[in-house]
């Protein structure tokens, strides 16, 4: 759970949805960016939003590992390094050619 008031891009979202946790956070700053609201976790705006979104965690395993999937391939698709690293092979191959409207990295 990560309940912020403001926050940027909290780390500790990013690692608990790495390792498959699904994360209830405040629906402010860069949570919104990494939570997806009921595929990766919950956004909540308040602490008894948090409470009831803890509860029913608590009581249903299968949704607890199916948003923990989802998350990691959220952080893997979104925030890591290759991602990135990825987005700038693209972006020279597109200069390379720029007649080609679709460029594929295999």
């Amino acid at each position: 759970m990560q309940k912020s008031i403001r926050e940027g891009f909290g780390l500790t979202v990013s690692e608990a949805l790495w390792k498959k946790k699904p994360v209830i956070g405040g629906a402010v700053g860069g949570i919104k960016q990494q939570i997806i609201n009921g595929i990766t976790g919950f956004l909540v705006h308040s602490p008894e939003g948090a409470a009831q979104r803890t509860v029913q965690l608590l009581r249903d395993p299968e949704l607890c590992r199916r948003l923990g999937e989802n998350g990691h391939q959220h952080v893997k698709q979104n925030f890591l390094l290759t991602r990135h690293l990825k987005d700038y092979t693209l972006m020279m191959l597109a200069l390379d050619y720029p007649y080609e409207h679709i460029v594929f990295l295999g």
